[in-house]
């Protein structure tokens, strides 16, 4: 059976503080088990929630959140999927990381679809292109909150054959009921697994109730959770090839 065992960091960061954010998170990790953990997946802005102010939390390699996601895939020998306010080629842009469990970069996502309402359009550069990675043979297509509402990205992706979609977010409650929809829309879309990592707790202006979830392809809810923790599924992989093989809808998309 090939199979991933993921964990969901579903976890309210401390507004704009990386550092104490990086205390919650160890108290957290320390506190569980994570033999035979294959992948832990953390929200947007990981360590400092959905701030605009991004000249000043903006990191390049050698800074805090970098240094504490590499340190920490190599030391738990997991891969890790974490959203940074990333300085690169001298711009800035909200990305979605993928540290190996050597503790290196595989790839880095830029956000495409910034999300105008709250201005950040205005903060960050967007994103021009699909990114996929990989876990052994089990292929990832990544994107970040707002981008989960814009249906043409992701059958970008279902033409890479990705076995998993994955979305990074910081989603508020008042549209949370749009979150869980658009998962398994995707899922059922595209035929994939989708996992959503949303997270908790309170900003200046929003509230969120997590909802972070595994959707399998046929958009059936695996698991998902309104609490503060890290959330863990095991994800059987042959099961894309076998929902594909037995409703092979993606071979009869038309584009037009």
């Amino acid at each position: 059976m090939n199979v991933l065992r993921i964990g969901l960091v579903q976890y309210s960061p401390e507004w704009e503080n990386p550092e104490l954010s990086i205390r919650k998170l160890e108290s957290m990790i320390n506190s569980i088990d994570l033999e035979d953990t294959d992948l832990l997946i953390f929200p947007e802005m990981s360590l400092t929630g959905f701030t605009m102010r991004s000249k000043e939390f903006a990191e390049e390699l050698d800074s805090i959140s970098f240094r504490y996601f590499m340190e920490l895939s190599k030391k738990l020998k997991v891969d890790i999927f974490a959203g940074l306010i990333e300085y690169y080629d001298e711009k800035i842009f909200n990305s979605l990381i993928h540290f190996d469990s050597k503790g290196l970069i595989r790839v880095r996502y830029h956000k495409i679809h910034p999300f105008t309402n709250t201005g950040e359009h205005e903060s960050f550069t967007s994103g021009n292109s699909i990114i996929t990675t990989k876990i052994g043979k089990v292929i990832f297509g990544l994107s970040i909150c707002y981008d989960l509402r814009f249906p043409e990205l992701f059958r970008e992706y279902a033409k890479t054959e990705v076995d998993i979609l994955c979305n990074v977010a910081n989603w508020p409650v008042d549209r949370i009921n749009h979150w869980d929809k658009l998962l398994q829309a995707r899922a059922i879309e595209n035929l994939s697994y989708f996992i959503g990592v949303n997270r908790v707790g309170s900003d200046p202006k929003f509230s969120y109730n997590g909802h972070s979830a595994v959707v399998d392809p046929m958009g059936n809810i695996i698991i998902t959770s309104e609490e503060e923790k890290i959330i863990f599924t095991t994800i059987d992989i042959d099961n894309v090839k076998k929902t594909r093989e037995s409703l092979p809808f993606l071979k009869d998309i038309k584009l037009i």
